[in-house]
């Protein structure tokens, strides 16, 4: 990013996500580090374990 080049602007809320721009976009990106953690269900499971208040 610091030298340029387009990209993609994800606005939280509370706060702003900027990333580079690549061919599968910020969707891809989150896509790829779910998988590479184990799956919306690893995850999910994880969260909950550790408060189960967001199960």
């Amino acid at each position: 990013m610091a030298d340029g080049g387009p990209v993609e602007v994800a606005d939280l809320g509370a706060a702003v996500l900027v990333v580079p721009a690549n061919g599968d976009g910020l969707r891809g990106l989150l896509a790829a580090a779910i998988e590479e953690a184990g799956g919306y269900a690893a995850l999910a499971a994880g969260v909950s374990a550790e408060d189960p208040d967001l199960a």
